[in-house]
């Protein structure tokens, strides 16, 4: 009698970038065992998402419109308690991955990873165990950066609206250029208005400055 197949691991994507999405798609549909079951542009979409299709795997972005990924993990870990969480990031930051198993995933994974390795990654946190790419698992074992304490910064009152539209988006981990693009300023204002922000609130790292941003709800929508 032949053994019996195992059904294929359900994977839900997330991540605002429909080029990644599509990637990510093509990765896991080029070998067996795989079925993504939808994909999500933000956090909200993944929670939705994952109630109604139940993934066995949730591969994950970090910076995304609205809520962060590193603030959706804890949901969706709530909304589907059978779902890993596998965080895919373009960020080697080791406060990101510290952030990343604090907020309950299994995994942390670089955007620049071979296809093997997701696929490796994926099959890894669905049978129970954890996965870090080389870069992410020294990032655990690294000693924190000494940077200012967040909990003592300010109140974001102290910026002004534009500051607080610079620092939403080097908490999406868009750069100084894309941040100019964006709000149609130049790219030496925004250098001004970044330098200004980090002096305000004495926070000087990107992991920093997105941790405030979650703390003081600066990233959600209405």
């Amino acid at each position: 009698m032949a053994a019996p197949v195992a059904p294929p691991i359900r994977v839900l994507v997330c991540d605002d970038h429909a080029v990644v999405r599509e990637g990510i798609r093509h990765v896991l549909a080029g070998e067996p065992g795989f079925e993504v079951v939808g994909e999500a542009a933000n956090g909200e979409q993944a929670l939705a998402l994952a109630r109604a299709h139940r993934p066995d795997v949730v591969v994950l972005d970090v910076t995304m419109p609205g809520e962060s990924g590193l603030r959706i993990a804890p949901r969706l870990r709530a909304a589907v308690p059978g779902a890993r969480v596998l965080i895919l990031s373009m960020h080697d930051n080791a406060e990101y991955v510290r952030e990343g198993v604090r907020a309950g995933a299994s995994g942390y994974l670089l955007k620049d990873s071979a296809a093997g390795e997701l696929r490796l990654a994926v099959r890894a946190v669905h049978a129970g165990g954890t996965y870090f790419s080389t870069d992410a698992a020294r990032g655990l074992t690294a000693p924190p950066a000494p940077t200012a304490e967040e909990d003592d910064a300010p109140s974001s009152d102290v910026l002004t609206a534009r500051e607080r539209d610079v620092l939403a988006g080097v908490a999406r981990g868009l750069t100084n250029k894309e941040i100019a693009v964006e709000l149609g300023i130049s790219h030496r204002t925004v250098e001004t208005h970044r330098e200004s922000l980090m002096r305000k609130l004495g926070i000087r790292t990107v992991a920093g400055l997105t941790r405030y941003v979650l703390d003081q709800g600066l990233g959600e929508r209405d």
